[in-house]
Formats: structure tokens, C-alpha cells, sequence
């Protein structure tokens, strides 16, 4: 690996890292520990709303919990106490309604406070929240309603009326729809603000348990029919423990998570693990833009910052003009989530940004960050970084129905966690037959392939249906996607198999430039010499194909099926999850 390990960052304010000695941390964590440290009379009873809302409330109920910037950068600011009441207020409407505990309710709706106030309302109620994608069509959204079997939904009037209204006769148990503006409510919703009116405070939160049921996370369906993955009230104890180990989150931060409600990082990291640890939530209403970003970045003070790779290329793609025009000096972490982070992402954010973005790797199903770059450690870029405190991760082989652990380092298998941790999923909804294939032998068996150097590093290598099998070479996309990127003409690139007679399959890329570059077959020349000087002849693409855009999920992965079924034209799947490349935000 070319890369240098990254130390941490010289020239802004020190900190003490609330991860200082992983080593330490590791040896004396306890999963027991946190959750006395949330819940001091115990655990019994946990609720994530309680916890994410009432607790602060508590403790000081004016302290900030949300601040939302519209379109126009007007702020609206919600405190912990004021989030209380609103919260306290939904959940005693949808009990009136007849939502009983247990029951979905879900969501169709952008960045906005009726988002924030459902999510925990919901929660307070005993009953299930299911965000959904705004973005989805009428189908997939009708799919995923029926899979749940929400009993209500909160949407807007005009989201209503595009996607739901054509598909609501064959959603039987859809009753209530919640309607978040008070302009020309269609037939046969109600409005969400005049029932919240008329609700009360301060009626005690339903008792939950640890297991039960809390959140419905429907995978994003790239291939068959989407899962919903269930996620236990428990699973707060990750997602707090991960929020301030992995994101080195405290209090008196502002943070923002560009993730979109729809998918588990919006919930995970916009909602319950900031607000758990009691910082500020900074919350953009509007979509991707380069210069609006920066201007957040400055104006909001923010100082811890997540986000995805697809948007840090984005930014690079922007240029080194528009950063350098803002101050981002309360900036003291970055983060990101959603696919492997390219290592030239993170030496850009050092030299641009001033601090290096540091990778992260979860799953819907895990329901929490499991392996991170951390605070005080080096980090090495390209690396997804160390497992958590509390997180064994392992990399195996499967052998028939049994896995074998690989011990020697560097050596690729499958990445597997540990079972046990509080946020891992603890079903498919009404599909057991899929949850129980996800595990063998006490591991949770996560479908990526990885490697672990000695000294305890995991490197992401691809996707098992992802891999290049070439002249008898097994290729990552990911590692040959990273050479391209490290060219300056480069600004993305998506890697596949292409069939061939001889070779089985030999590597092609798609290539996305940086403005000011023209896609020549002289570049093409000067691409296929890089990578064959950074990879070697056998990983080296054979073939560079010049793009305006990739086609991506809504949550920002490539999708590498889309460009072999342009190569084969085998069907491509369900390509419900297809974004808007401007939309690369998670």
C-alpha cells in the first residue's frame, strides 16, 4: 500500500478524544456499562425516545436539540424540551387514532421537523417507525407499505397525491394518513398539526424492552424483493456508544448528517445517536449543493460532520476554490458512511479541508458503526479502520455450511461479526428463512469480502457478486476504482467484468472526469499506463469507457449491475433505488 498512515491533524484547537487508548478502551468495555450510563435504573425498560428527547429534557429542557436550515438559510431551532412536548403530543395522537403498540408507522417525507417528531412520537408509543423514500415511485412504495403493514403514514399533500393515492385501495391496512401541511388536505387524510393541537403532554412513555421491536429498515432491493430489517429499542446502546467513539461525539457539538431520511443512516446518525449524546442536531432541508454545503459548514459552527463518499467526490469535483473561500475552523471531525471511501478522499480532506475524512463500515442489518478510523489513531487511508469496543469482527471462509476463521493476516474472506451486540437486527420481517441464512456458527456473516493486516486494520475488497474473475485473478472493483481516482483528470469511476472468450472476464472501467477534462484516447492511454503502473498488467483495466454520471443507489453505491447489464444485456433487476448523481447524499 502506497498510502502513508495519517496522523491526527496539527494547527487547530487540541481535544481529548473521547476514544484516547483503543487498546484500554476495548479491554474494559462492557455493553453492561453503557447501558447504566443511559439508564441508571436499569435496562429493563428501554426507549429510544426517552432516552434520544425526554432524558435531556430532563436535565434542561432549553438546551438546542435540532436546528433546521431551509432553503432560504432561515433557522428554526427546536430544543430538547420543546421536542419533548412535540413528540409527547404525536404519540398521544396516534394512540387516539388507534395505532396500537406494535403496529407501523411510516414515513414519507423529507428533512423537516414533522420527520423528527413522527420518528420519536412513533417510539413513544410503542408502535414501529418505517422511513421511506421519498424519491420512490408509486410501486415501490405501494411494496414496501404492503411488506410493513403500516397502519399510518405522514407525508405531504403533494407526496400524497403522487405516489400514494393511485395505490391506497390495495393498502388495506393503510388507515390513517398524516397529512404536515394545512394547504388543501386531500380526501381521506388528516392534518397532522391540527390533531397534534389537540393531543396532550406528559403522558408516561410506553414501556419497551430491549428486544422489542423499534425501527423497520427495508434494504435497498437491488436485487428481488426488498427486506425490512427489524431493529430492537436496544439497539440505542450501539448507536450512543458508536456516536461517540466512532464520530468522537460530545454535548456541546453541532452535528450534521447529510444522510436522507429514507434510508438506516438517516435514523441511526440523524436522529438517535446524536441526540442521545445531547449534542445539536444540524438539519439541511434542501439537496446536494457544493457552495450551499460550505456555507453551512461555516455559518453552523459545525464540528462534527458525516457524510457519504459519493458527496466528498462530489466536492472534490467542485474544486479547492469554494472550502478556501469559507471558515471551517469549528470543524474538527469528518466521517463517512455508505461505501468504501476512496484513499485519495481521504488525503483531499486533509489538504483541502484541513482534517482527514475518516471511513466507517456498518450495515442496515447491524444497525450501528461496527469498524471505524478513530480520533486519536493514525489512519490509514483506504482502510474501513478497527472493529468498536464491544465488536468482534473476524474474516472467514465458508466451508459447506460451517466457517473457519482465516488467523494469517492479509489473506481475503468473508468480513463476520460476532453475535451479541444490542443493535443488530433480530429479523426479516415475515422472512426467516433469509435472517437465518445471514449466520453460522455464532457469527453474523456480513456478504462483504475484506482482509485484515496484522496490526488489526480491515480493508474493504468488494461485494461477493461484485468480484473479477480474469485470467484466473480475483479483482476488486473497489481497489481499481481507487487507482482511477488517484489520476487528477479523475473524478469518478465504477469498475465491472466484461465478458470474454479467452480471459473469462477482463476488467472495464467507467470513468466520470474532473471539469476541464476531455475524454481523449489520448487520456484513455495515459488512464490505462496509471493503473497498470499502480496495479499491475493482470488487475489493470483492458477497458476505459469515458461517462457523464454513474448510475448510483439513492444511498450513494455505485451500481455495478447497471453497467454490466449495459455490457451483456442481461435484465439489470429492480432499479427502483436509482438516484439522481446530484443527489449523492445518504
Amino acid at each position: 500500500m502506497h498510502w502513508k498512515p495519517i496522523e491526527k491533524p496539527a494547527g487547530r484547537t487540541k481535544w481529548t478524544a473521547n476514544l484516547e487508548d483503543y487498546d484500554k478502551a476495548r479491554a474494559a468495555f462492557s455493553w453492561e456499562d453503557v447501558g447504566r450510563e443511559l439508564m441508571p435504573q436499569g435496562t429493563a425498560h428501554i426507549n429510544i425516545a426517552h432516552i434520544a428527547a425526554d432524558r435531556h429534557a430532563e436535565a434542561g429542557g432549553e438546551r438546542v436539540a435540532l436546528r433546521i436550515v431551509d432553503r432560504s438559510f432561515n433557522v428554526e431551532t427546536i430544543s430538547y424540551g420543546a421536542l419533548r412536548d412535540l413528540t409527547d403530543r404525536f404519540a398521544d395522537a396516534i394512540r387516539r387514532l388507534g395505532v396500537p403498540r406494535g403496529e407501523v408507522v411510516a414515513s414519507l417525507i423529507g428533512r423537516t421537523p414533522a420527520f423528527y417528531i413522527a420518528a420519536l412520537g412513533t417510539l413513544k408509543a410503542g408502535a414501529v417507525f418505517c422511513p421511506l423514500f421519498a424519491a420512490f415511485g408509486p410501486e415501490p412504495l405501494r411494496q414496501r407499505l404492503s411488506i410493513a403493514r403500516a397502519r399510518a403514514l405522514v407525508t405531504t399533500p403533494a407526496l400524497y397525491r403522487r405516489k400514494v393515492a393511485s395505490v391506497r385501495a390495495g393498502l388495506p391496512d393503510l388507515r390513517y394518513v398524516l397529512c404536515t401541511e394545512e394547504e388543501a388536505i386531500p380526501e381521506g387524510c388528516i392534518p397532522l398539526w391540527r390533531i397534534l393541537d389537540a393531543a396532550e403532554t406528559g403522558l408516561p412513555v410506553v414501556r419497551t424492552a430491549p428486544q422489542d421491536p423499534a425501527l423497520l429498515h427495508f434494504t435497498s432491493g437491488t436485487t428481488g424483493r426488498p427486506k425490512a430489517a427489524i431493529q430492537p429499542h436496544g439497539a440505542i446502546l450501539a448507536q450512543y456508544a458508536s456516536s461517540r467513539f466512532a464520530l468522537d461525539l460530545r454535548p456541546e457539538d453541532r452535528f450534521w448528517c447529510t444522510a436522507d431520511p429514507g434510508w438506516v443512516t438517516g435514523t441511526a446518525y440523524g436522529i438517535v445517536g446524536p441526540l442521545s449524546v445531547g449534542a445539536t442536531l444540524v438539519v439541511d432541508t434542501e439537496p446536494f449543493d457544493a457552495a450551499r454545503w460550505y456555507r453551512i459548514l461555516e455559518a453552523e459552527r459545525i464540528s462534527v460532520w458525516y457524510t457519504s463518499p459519493t458527496a466528498i467526490r462530489m466536492l472534490m469535483r467542485a474544486g479547492d476554490a469554494l472550502p478556501r473561500e469559507r471558515d471551517l475552523s469549528a470543524l474538527r471531525f469528518a466521517a463517512s458512511v455508505g461505501e468504501p471511501l476512496n484513499p485519495e478522499a481521504v488525503v483531499w480532506g486533509l489538504e483541502t479541508l484541513g482534517l482527514p475524512f475518516h471511513d466507517t463500515w456498518w450495515q442496515t442489518e447491524t444497525g450501528a458503526i461496527m469498524i471505524a478510523n478513530y480520533a486519536a489513531t493514525e489512519i490509514r487511508p483506504g482502510s474501513m479502520g478497527r472493529p468498536l469496543p464491544g465488536i468482534e469482527a473476524a474474516i472467514l471462509h465458508r466451508v459447506g455450511g460451517r466457517v473457519e476463521p482465516i488467523r494469517a493476516p492479509d489473506q481475503e474472506g468473508e468480513l463476520a461479526l460476532r453475535v451479541g451486540w444490542p443493535s443488530m437486527f433480530t429479523g426479516y420481517l415475515n422472512d426467516p428463512e433469509s435472517y437465518a441464512r445471514c449466520f453460522a456458527d455464532g457469527w453474523y456473516l456480513s456478504g462483504d469480502l475484506a482482509r485484515r493486516d496484522a496490526d488489526g486494520y480491515f480493508w474493504f475488497v468488494g461485494r461477493g457478486d461484485d468480484l473479477i474473475k480474469t485470467s484466473g485473478h480475483l479483482v476488486g472493483p473497489f481497489e481499481v476504482e481507487s487507482a482511477l481516482l488517484e489520476h487528477p483528470a479523475v473524478a469518478e469511476a465504477g469498475v465491472i467484468g466484461k465478458p470474454d472468450a479467452i480471459a473469462g472476464q477482463i476488467v472495464k472501467a467507467f470513468v466520470c472526469l474532473r471539469p476541464g477534462n476531455i475524454g481523449t484516447e489520448e487520456l484513455r492511454r495515459q488512464l490505462l499506463a496509471h493503473t497498470r503502473r499502480r496495479l499491475g498488467p493482470a488487475v489493470a483495466p483492458k477497458e476505459i469507457a469515458f461517462c457523464s454520471a454513474l448510475p448510483k443507489t439513492r444511498s450513494g453505491k455505485i451500481m455495478r449491475r447497471l453497467l454490466r447489464a449495459q455490457e451483456t444485456g442481461e435484465p439489470a433487476g429492480d432499479t427502483t433505488t436509482l438516484e439522481d448523481p446530484a443527489q449523492g447524499d445518504r
